[in-house]
């Protein structure tokens, strides 16, 4: 059913009514990659709305999820072997999916939905949405050993990469590093670590894109606010 642009920009939670009109008058919402007018009607379901060029979603029922997993979870909707999954740990109500993996060992933010858009947009590899970890590995790498991971590693599936890797505390016998990703293969980062001589012993994911929460406690998850999941609309190099 048709509703009118301003509404249905105000329902998503950019901003009011008001503000909306204001926005389409200045020419700066675009639908299905036409400048919008004041007066317009669209379908929310079918219709793409963009404003400053970043989506804005407005389909009906989308939900989005932020989830502090724990060790030991598995990053899919279902499982065959009964075990717990992200899915697990927030609300059921609408059927959502987990954005890209974590692997069972592996704890921090992972994002579930059911905007099939946005997942796309963050785990297709050309977009290079980043995402950050801690990883605590044994020993006490050099820097030149650091450097490595973003010079690059061969790994069985290929060269990885990282986008940086830096030192944050080498003040007892393991070494706490953090390294940002602009790809997300089956347990890269625990592969390339172990590539370099420096076995992972906790992985810890600290961001997806701008998105970070060192408040949400473990097995946690919140709803994203509309501005968190424009970033990660606009988030990459796409």
């Amino acid at each position: 059913m048709n509703e009118r642009l301003q509404k249905v920009m105000a329902r998503s939670g950019l901003c009011s009514r008001r503000n909306a009109e204001l926005l389409i008058g200045a020419g700066r919402v675009v639908v299905d990659g036409t400048v919008a007018h004041l007066g317009q009607k669209i379908d929310p379901e079918t219709e793409r709305v963009e404003v400053d060029g970043v989506p804005l979603p407005v389909a009906p029922g989308l939900v989005y999820f932020l989830l502090n997993k724990p060790q030991g979870v598995i990053s899919t909707a279902e499982d065959t072997h009964d075990r717990r999954t992200v899915v697990d740990l927030v609300p059921r109500e609408t059927r959502v999916f987990p954005v890209g993996r974590l692997d069972q060992d592996s704890e921090g933010l992972i994002l579930l939905t059911n905007d099939g858009d946005l997942a796309q947009h963050i785990t297709h590899p050309s977009n290079e949405v980043t995402k950050t970890y801690a990883a605590l590995i044994q020993g006490r790498p050099r820097p030149g050993e650091v450097r490595r991971l973003a010079d690059g590693v061969e790994l069985d599936d290929g060269l990885a990469r990282a986008i940086s890797a830096r030192v944050v505390d080498a003040s007892g016998d393991n070494t706490m590093i953090e390294i940002v990703m602009g790809e997300g293969r089956n347990r890269e980062v625990r592969r390339m670590c172990e590539a370099v001589g420096f076995p992972v012993v906790r992985l810890f994911r600290t961001a997806i894109g701008p998105i970070k929460d060192g408040n949400l406690k473990s097995g946690g998850w919140r709803n994203l606010s509309i501005d968190e999941i424009r970033s990660l609309y606009g988030a990459g190099s796409a």
